[in-house]
C-alpha cells in the first residue's frame, strides 16, 4: 500500500484492538449523473493512501485506455467496476468501498445518478447514516438532486453534506456556490432536511476533499474528510425495546431448537420474558447461543441463537420481542412506495411483500396520491410509473409484526416482488396500521365449506376459463354447467359480460380496471366455493399476475385453470360481436390481442384447443377431468 505508517510486528494486537473500537460511519454519495461521485470517492481513497501499488499501476493503465482525463489519473475508475460504466463514464450499480483513517472507519456506497437507476440509490441509502449529495457547480440544483434529497429524507438519513463539485469549472466563484446553497436550502426546508453541511470542492484536483488548497480562501469550514471524521453518529438501537426477526429455525437434533437472527434493537438476557409475534405467545428466554459459546446478554447488531423455555411455535419471519413492549401487529397499512420497475404499479394487483425475513401477499388498495418531487404537490394516481413516489394503502393476506419506519428501519421497511418474474419492483416504508383493520375480525362459523359441499355430494372448486375474446369460453362454460347440473351438482357460472352489468359495471378496460375486475370476481368465486359450489368463471383475465392472485385465494386442489386456446386469427375470424373489427379500426381501445396483451397460461390444469375439438367435446373433457380429480364423486 502506498504511504501510510504500518504497525510494527509487536504492535499488531494493539493495532487490531484500536481498529475494532473505532466508530463506523456508513454514507452514500448521490446526485445527478456526471456530478463526480465516483471521482470523489476515488480521490478519498487515493489521498487517504489506501490504494495498493498494483491498484495504482492498473489505475494509471486504465486511465490511459478508457479514462476521461486525457491520460491523467481518472479516480472514478477505482469505483466504476462494470465494463458498461467505464465505457459510458457513468455509475450503474451500487459500488461499496471501505476505508479507514486514524479517527474512524467508513463504508461508502457510490450510487447511480441516472434516473433509470434510482432503485439502486434506494438500495445504497437503506443502511446509511449520512448522505453526500453532489451538485455540479455549472448546473445547480436539478430534478434528480431533488429526487435523491427527497429519498434521503424519506429513508430517514438524518445528515446531509451538500458537496458542490467541479468548482474548478466555474473559476472557484463564491457567488456560484452561495447561489446553489440558497436554492438547495429552500428546497430542503420544504421536505424537512435541516442538518446540512455545505462544502465547495473539486474532486478532480482535491480542493477541500482532504486539504483546503489555495483556490477557495473564502471557504473556512472543514474539508469533506474532516467533516466525515467528526460528524456524530448516534446509535439509539441498544436503548430501544428488544426486537429480533427470526431468520432460521435451527433444529440439529430433538434436544435443541433455537431461533437464529440478528438483534435489530435493544438487548435481552436469559430469564427475561419475551413475546413471539404475530402469534402473541410468550415464554421466558432460556439461553443465548453463538458459535463461540453462550452469552449473558445479546445486544443490537449481534447475530445470535435464542432458546426459549416454553415449547411454542416460532417460524422464520416471526419477531421475538420484549414481553412488556412488543411491536404492533396488523395486516393493513398506509405506506410510502418508491416504484422501481419499468412495468407500472397497478392498483389492485397482488404482489409478494418481503418485510425482513417474512414474505406475504400484498395488494395495493388504493394509491392515495403521487408526489411531485419538484413541487412536492400531491397528485391523484391509479398507477405508479418507474421512479414515482406515492402514498398508498396495503392489504396483506396475513398479519405481520411491524413498527413505523420512522421508529425502526428493520421492522418498517419492505420490498414488493412481482409474482410472475420475481423481480423486485418496489420499496416501501410503513407509516401506520389502518384503523379499519383493527375493527374487523373473522367470525367463527360452525358450518364450514366441507359440510356445505358434502350436502351437495361434491367437492367445491373453481373452474377458471381464460382465453381471447371469441375463443369460446362462455359457450364451453355453459355446456359444462348444463352437464354438471343434469348430474345433480350445484354450480354457478360467473361470465365476464354478465358480471359487468352489475358488480363491475363501474370498471372500464384499462390495465388497472382489468386488474380490479379480476380481483372482485376472484373474491366472489372464493365466497361461492366456501358455500360448497362448483364455480365456473369465464373471463378473458389476460394477465398471469391476476390469475396467480386468484389461484392463491383457494386451497390446493380447488383451482382449475382452463386455457381455451384459440389463435388470434381464428378468434378474429369468428368475431361474432364485431369487437375485433372495431378494435382494428381504433374504435375500441385496450382490446386484448390488439392493443392490450394476453399472457398465455404457463401450466394450466386443462388446455382446450378449439381448432381441433368442438364445444361439446371440450365440455365432455372438462367434466371427465373433474371426475378424475374427485370433484364430482359422491361424498
Amino acid at each position: 500500500m502506498r504511504g501510510g505508517a504500518q504497525p510494527a510486528p509487536g504492535d499488531i494486537a494493539a493495532y487490531l484492538r484500536a481498529q475494532e473500537h473505532k466508530s463506523l460511519l456508513r454514507f452514500i454519495t448521490c446526485g445527478s449523473v456526471d456530478d463526480g461521485k465516483s471521482t470523489l470517492i476515488g480521490r478519498l481513497l487515493y489521498e487517504s493512501k489506501l490504494i495498493f501499488d498494483d491498484q495504482l499501476a492498473a489505475l494509471a493503465q486504465d486511465s490511459r485506455r478508457v479514462g476521461t482525463r486525457g491520460g491523467e489519473l481518472d479516480f472514478a475508475l477505482l469505483v466504476d467496476g462494470l465494463a458498461a460504466e467505464r465505457e459510458q463514464g457513468i455509475t450503474i450499480d451500487v459500488a461499496y468501498r471501505y476505508f479507514s483513517t486514524d479517527k474512524r472507519k467508513f463504508i461508502v456506497a457510490d450510487t447511480p445518478g441516472h434516473e433509470q437507476y434510482t432503485r439502486n440509490m434506494v438500495t445504497g441509502a437503506s443502511t446509511a447514516d449520512l448522505a453526500v449529495i453532489l451538485i455540479d457547480a455549472r448546473k445547480g440544483v436539478l430534478t434528480q438532486t431533488r429526487r435523491h434529497s427527497f429519498l434521503v429524507r424519506l429513508l430517514g438519513i438524518p445528515r446531509v453534506v451538500l458537496a458542490v463539485n467541479k468548482m474548478d469549472l466555474v473559476d472557484y466563484a463564491r457567488a456560484t456556490f452561495e447561489r446553489i446553497l440558497a436554492d438547495y436550502r429552500e428546497f430542503a426546508a420544504r421536505i424537512g432536511l435541516t442538518d446540512i453541511a455545505a462544502i465547495p470542492l473539486s474532486a478532480v484536483y482535491g480542493d477541500n476533499v482532504l486539504e483546503h488548497g489555495g483556490n477557495m480562501p473564502w471557504y473556512t469550514g472543514p474539508t469533506l474528510l474532516e467533516h466525515l471524521e467528526h460528524v456524530p453518529v448516534p446509535d439509539e438501537l441498544p436503548g430501544r425495546p428488544f426486537r429480533m426477526p427470526v431468520q432460521w429455525v435451527n433444529r440439529p437434533n430433538s434436544s435443541f431448537r433455537g431461533f437464529c437472527g440478528q438483534v435489530a434493537s435493544g438487548r435481552v438476557r436469559p430469564g427475561e420474558r419475551v413475546r413471539v409475534l404475530p402469534s402473541g405467545r410468550e415464554s421466558e428466554l432460556a439461553r443465548i447461543v453463538t458459535a463461540d459459546g453462550e452469552l449473558p446478554e445479546a445486544v443490537a447488531g449481534q447475530s445470535v441463537t435464542l432458546l426459549l423455555a416454553a415449547e411454542i411455535d416460532v417460524s422464520r419471519g416471526d419477531v421475538i420481542a420484549a414481553g412488556d413492549a412488543p411491536p404492533q401487529v396488523a395486516s393493513q397499512f398506509e405506506a410510502t412506495l418508491v416504484w422501481l420497475h419499468e412495468e407500472p404499479l397497478l392498483q389492485g394487483r397482488a404482489y409478494l411483500m418481503k418485510a425482513g425475513p417474512r414474505t406475504v401477499s400484498a395488494t395495493v388498495m388504493p394509491i392515495k396520491y403521487r408526489i411531485n418531487v419538484n413541487t412536492l404537490e400531491h397528485a391523484a394516481a391509479e398507477r405508479l410509473e418507474l421512479n414515482d413516489i406515492g402514498v398508498c394503502e396495503l392489504e396483506l393476506d396475513q398479519p405481520i409484526a411491524f413498527e413505523p419506519y420512522a421508529e425502526s428501519r428493520a421492522l418498517g421497511a419492505f420490498i414488493l416482488i412481482d409474482r410472475v418474474s420475481n423481480a423486485t419492483v418496489g420499496a416501501g416504508l410503513i407509516h401506520f396500521a389502518l384503523r379499519r383493520a383493527q375493527n374487523v375480525h373473522w367470525q367463527a362459523l360452525d358450518v364450514d365449506k366441507k359440510t356445505r359441499a358434502r350436502q351437495k355430494r361434491q367437492k367445491a372448486c373453481v373452474l377458471w376459463l381464460t382465453g381471447l375474446s371469441g375463443a369460446g369460453k362462455s359457450t364451453i362454460a355453459n355446456r359444462v354447467e348444463k352437464r354438471l347440473s343434469a348430474e345433480g351438482h350445484h354450480t354457478y357460472l360467473l361470465d365476464g359480460d354478465n358480471v359487468r352489468h352489475g358488480l363491475n359495471k363501474d370498471l372500464g378496460f384499462t390495465a388497472q380496471d382489468r386488474v380490479e375486475n379480476i380481483r372482485r370476481v376472484a373474491e366472489v368465486a372464493k365466497l361461492m366455493v366456501d358455500a360448497g359450489l362448483i364455480v365456473l368463471v369465464s373471463f378473458i383475465s389476460p394477465f398471469r399476475a391476476e390469475r396467480r392472485m386468484a389461484r392463491a385465494l383457494f386451497e390446493p386442489g380447488e383451482f382449475f385453470e382452463v386455457f381455451v386456446d384459440t389463435p388470434l386469427a381464428e378468434a378474429e375470424r369468428r368475431d361474432a360481436k364485431g369487437l375485433y373489427r372495431k378494435a382494428r379500426r381504433g374504435e375500441l381501445k385496450n382490446f386484448t390481442g390488439i392493443d392490450s396483451p394476453y399472457e398465455t397460461p404457463e401450466n394450466p390444469e386443462i388446455r382446450i384447443d378449439t381448432t381441433s375439438v368442438s364445444p361439446e367435446e371440450a365440455a365432455e373433457r372438462i367434466v371427465s377431468e373433474l371426475g378424475a380429480a374427485g370433484i364430482t364423486r359422491p361424498a
